[in-house]
């Protein structure tokens, strides 16, 4: 009895003790935020003077016109008018963007958790028409991996960018996406034609996206898809584009192609195919599974080619072009042929001519008419380049790399030729 009485009493004084204690607090170096409030978010939007280019993301073609992301930041404008002088002209400023896509003379883009709406009929004076708001998720941009993340508070605004300090907090873990760029980490665009490339009249209803793009157009809807879920707008009125719903895809998902009617998503445990033709319900179709890797697909006169790159965050060690026999209805496909690649990012395809960024490996040009000998039938290489996603339309590309933004003349496929280059800033 006694000795209960005493452990009761301990348990008494020591309710005082405990109820002081600081338990899920603690004090550490930590990536903590830095906002931009929703106020300014929403009236960022506007045309400044050319820039050089720092951070060169995705690309788009419409209508002489190239469009560069500018990672997190904004859109470069180039006017391609001369192909052999293009020119950089311009800077639309759009916080937290990274891939864009064109209906007629409306420009849609994401603006971190917003899609913004900007008409360009005048490239000179770009204007923000109207913003669908918190329609995708809060992410965060890349950060310091040696340290944690502070607590983010999702009221104060977006997040743009880090400082590393000391801080002090209680812990507690949020999971929060983080912007995924494909080529530093890692469109169905032609009236639902592909958008590889090939010959494009001025003034098409669409324009072209490269082979990393995660917005597509078809018919009246705009397609965005981020790693799991696919978004979907209605764009029947151009400058006022409708949020209809969205719908999970999976996981893992990198990149959008559409073709003939159909969805094409490549994810990093295989190609995914979705119908089109209830086109507010897209439903599922088949998988062509393979080994995990990142890779961007693009499709063209019933085949498919993949790029698989291995390697840090996309797994295994495989580095191929995979091609696929398509079937009529899109459920049976063939594999008719891998061919080794070093660690190849986007690509893209005019007719028989597969254009291919090879990573540090640079560009490779190939004639795949023969489907099953296609390491055979190379045109060219371009080394000393680290290339990251290609478009090739009316006999020119136009490339992403590293160092720049390259345009070649392949109309003479025995003489590519380097005809522009506008290069990235260099750091001091």
């Amino acid at each position: 009895m006694k000795t209960l009485r005493n452990i009761f009493l301990f348990t008494i004084l020591a309710i005082p003790v405990l109820s002081c204690m600081d338990e899920y607090t603690e004090e550490f170096t930590a990536n903590k935020p830095i906002y931009l409030s929703y106020e300014d978010l929403r009236s960022a939007v506007e045309l400044s003077d050319a820039k050089e280019l720092v951070n060169p993301g995705k690309i788009y073609f419409k209508d002489d016109l190239i469009f560069i992301n500018e990672e997190l930041e904004g859109v470069h404008i180039i006017n391609n008018a001369n192909p052999e002088n293009p020119q950089n002209v311009g800077f639309i400023e759009i916080p937290g963007n990274v891939d864009i896509a064109i209906k007629n003379n409306t420009l849609y883009a994401d603006s971190y958790v917003d899609l913004v709406a900007i008409d360009i009929s005048d490239i000179s004076n770009p204007v923000e028409v109207s913003r669908q708001e918190d329609v995708f998720p809060y992410t965060l941009p890349p950060y310091d991996e040696n340290y944690r993340i502070a607590d983010v508070d999702e009221e104060k605004g977006v997040v743009t960018g880090w400082e590393i300090t000391s801080i002090r907090q209680e812990m507690e873990y949020h999971y929060y996406p983080v912007y995924y760029f494909g080529y530093r980490n890692d469109y169905a665009l032609m009236d639902g034609a592909s958008s590889s490339g090939g010959a494009v009249p001025k003034g098409s209803t669409f324009g072209i996206g490269g082979s990393m793009a995660r917005f597509g157009l078809y018919d009246d809807y705009l397609y965005v898809v981020d790693r799991s879920t696919l978004h979907i707008f209605e764009v029947k009125n151009d400058v006022l584009p409708k949020d209809i719903g969205k719908q999970s895809v999976g996981w893992d998902v990198e990149t959008m192609f559409i073709y003939d009617g159909h969805m094409f998503l490549g994810t990093q445990s295989g190609m995914r195919v979705y119908s089109l033709e209830v086109a507010t319900v897209p439903s599922y179709v088949s998988d062509f599974w393979h080994v995990t890797s990142c890779d961007p697909v693009v499709v063209a006169d019933g085949y498919a080619y993949i790029t698989l790159r291995g390697g840090n965050a996309c797994g295994s060690s495989v580095n191929r072009l995979d091609v696929l026999q398509l079937s009529s209805n899109y459920v049976n496909n063939t594999l008719l042929g891998s061919y080794p690649l070093n660690g190849p990012y986007g690509l893209g395809i005019d007719d028989d001519i597969l254009f291919v960024c090879d990573g540090d490996a640079g560009l490779k040009v190939y004639n795949v008419s023969d489907k099953t000998q296609i390491d055979d039938h190379q045109i060219a290489v371009f080394p000393g380049i680290n290339t990251f996603d290609v478009i090739p339309v009316n006999g020119y590309l136009f490339m992403i790399g590293d160092d720049g933004f390259y345009l070649y003349d392949y109309s003479d496929l025995q003489n590519i030729q380097e005809i522009g280059f506008i290069p990235v800033l260099e750091e001091d």
